[in-house]
């Protein structure tokens, strides 16, 4: 098992910079890959970055991509999600997961940070 705990949200302006973090314990020896989802209101959860927690291979969404930035420190066990030029329709719940190398999906959740832009 993997616990999983963000912190770092907030209510910033559009164009600002905001670094939300993840901090893993437990079983995390076993961690294969981490990434960070978003949830608007009325909206599906939806795929925002990933990192493969050993060799450090990230993937993020066309919608983030050239402004958000994830990056993990293997030593802290810790997840980070830089996230500059933001704008209003990146204001969701920012959720960070886990995987492990056996599962096809992502088993772990933390119980996610708000995010808010305002225009």
């Amino acid at each position: 098992q993997v616990q999983l705990v963000e912190s770092g949200g907030g209510l910033v302006q559009d164009g600002d910079s905001l670094r939300v973090s993840c901090a893993a314990s437990g079983r995390t020896s076993s961690v294969y890959q981490m990434g960070w989802f978003r949830q608007a209101p009325g909206k599906e959860r939806e795929f925002v970055a990933t990192i493969i927690w050993s060799g450090g291979s990230t993937f993020y969404a066309d919608s983030v991509k050239g402004r958000f930035t994830i990056s993990r420190d293997n030593a802290k066990n810790t997840m980070d999600l830089q996230m500059n030029s933001l704008k209003p329709e990146d204001t969701a719940v920012y959720y960070c997961a886990a995987r492990y190398a056996s599962s096809d999906t992502y088993d772990y959740w933390g119980q996610g940070t708000q995010v808010t832009v305002s225009s």
